[in-house]
């Protein structure tokens, strides 16, 4: 079985494609659902964001795999694959495993060395094994990928390169303004933040931390609102006034906000060109709109209503041209490469050693077949004759299975060196079930110990 990734991202399609393209929860599930029950795959997961959309999976054919995949992203997007399929790319193998690497550490966002994704790598990961679609392949893969993500931030300055996507929006409304920093510009601003959410949550602690005077969270379920409002009420905690409303009360909270934040799941638009009009009729300060949303919460059309500024996923994507710091780009980029080289030769390792467990548990069976043919041989001798004759027997076939496993481990692990269990088999006349009855084995605990570490 081999790796394959097929997505489309703000890199290689327009963000009309990506939000038509968009992927809500109860789609995901059907995809990976739909993806498995497919002829090619034995695994898959799916990486979902505001400007990337991948399936990953566990293909014993590639060009299968590719046309199975791509046909599935596209009915289940609603985009049909003729307009879909210019606008995909392809990963195989240790490319697949280095485009992940690459994403988790922050090299192919919007803003790069930005650190959220790797909340959505995790989130990724968690749907694939509470839908039991992520097998031991992705499990390793999806784990490492966190790990090297967080490595990629802890030895490198990556994080000086990018920020997140909620920052970099509020810059660009400050910048938008004439204000240099985003704490000048937000300092005593009436922020209203419309979804509750991770990067809605983010927007709000952001707002509250840039010296807004009042933080408002509107959300289509009341209580999750009303969480995210306490925690920043809490005591030592932003300092700033924070309150929750229901969704019906937007149109009046918008008269009143300077600053809004949206991020919601909805699939269509929850501002509407018309209501923003009416908000700002009559007063005297700009109103700044910020949608992070894919499909987008705020129609387009309301940044060409006076005394408003909005600014989106597509605007951001223009925005975000600039060079981060070339030195920190090129170091995470050695660290991906050296992650990649390790993460391949584990897997090669891992695959030869049913193989390798197949040998000795042979090699143990006729151990004791002739030990005990010995035994009925030579009924005189007492327990401790027999259990002298047993290990040194042992050791003789130990000694000699050593080296030869030992270094076909080793050669196992080098590129290419996936033939050397079929050689192995072959050589020792394995049976093949046995071998395959080691793989469910460790895969059967490979996915209970992987299932507790997300």
């Amino acid at each position: 079985m081999s790796l394959l990734v097929v997505g489309l991202s703000h890199r290689s399609a327009p963000v009309s494609i990506l939000e038509r393209a968009a992927l809500p929860g109860d789609t995901q599930i059907k995809l990976l659902q739909d993806t498995l029950a497919a002829e090619p795959a034995a695994e898959a997961t799916a990486l979902a964001t505001c400007n990337r959309i991948e399936l990953y999976a566990d293909v014993d054919k590639f060009h299968a795999g590719v046309a199975e995949l791509s046909t599935l992203l596209a009915q289940h997007s609603g985009v049909g694959l003729d307009e879909l399929t210019p606008y995909l790319y392809v990963h195989y193998e240790d490319r697949a495993v280095h485009h992940l690497f690459s994403v988790a550490c922050g090299l192919d966002s919007m803003v790069v060395g930005e650190g959220q994704i790797l909340g959505q790598i995790k989130d990724a990961l968690a749907l694939g094994q509470e839908q039991h679609t992520a097998g031991r392949l992705l499990n390793d893969l999806f784990q490492q990928a966190l790990r090297v993500g967080k490595r990629a931030h802890s030895e490198t300055g990556i994080d000086r390169a990018g920020q997140s996507l909620v920052t970099f929006g509020l810059e660009q409304l400050a910048d938008g303004e004439g204000d240099a920093d985003v704490d000048t510009w937000a300092k005593g601003k009436r922020a209203l933040v419309i979804g509750a959410g991770s990067m809605s949550s983010l927007a709000a602690a952001t707002l509250a931390r840039s010296g807004v005077s009042e933080v408002v969270i509107a959300n289509r379920t009341l209580g999750r609102a009303e969480r995210l409002a306490q925690i920043l009420n809490e005591p030592g905690g932003t300092g700033v006034a924070a309150r929750a409303v229901e969704m019906v009360a937007v149109g009046d909270e918008l008269t009143r906000a300077d600053v809004v934040v949206s991020c919601t799941g909805a699939t269509g638009l929850v501002l509407s060109a018309e209501a923003v009009e009416a908000a700002v009729q009559g007063r005297r300060t700009p109103l700044a709109l910020l949608d992070l949303a894919m499909p987008r919460d705020i129609d387009a059309a309301a940044h060409r209503i006076p005394g408003v500024r909005l600014v989106d996923i597509e605007s951001l994507a223009e925005a975000s041209a600039d060079a981060p710091m070339a030195a920190d780009v090129d170091q995470v980029r050695g660290i991906v490469s050296d992650e990649v080289a390790a993460f391949g030769a584990a897997q090669r390792a891992a695959h030869i050693t049913p193989t390798v467990v197949a040998l000795r548990t042979m090699a143990a069976d006729v151990v004791a077949n002739e030990v005990a043919r010995l035994e009925g041989r030579l009924p005189g001798l007492d327990e401790k004759q027999r259990a002298e004759i047993t290990q040194t027997v042992r050791r003789v076939v130990d000694k000699l299975l050593h080296a030869p496993t030992v270094r076909v481990k080793q050669l196992a692990s080098e590129p290419g060196g996936a033939g050397y269990a079929d050689a192995l088999r072959t050589l020792f006349d394995l049976d093949p079930e046995t071998v395959a009855s080691v793989s469910r084995a460790d895969l059967n605990d490979a996915d209970v110990k992987n299932r507790g570490r997300v």
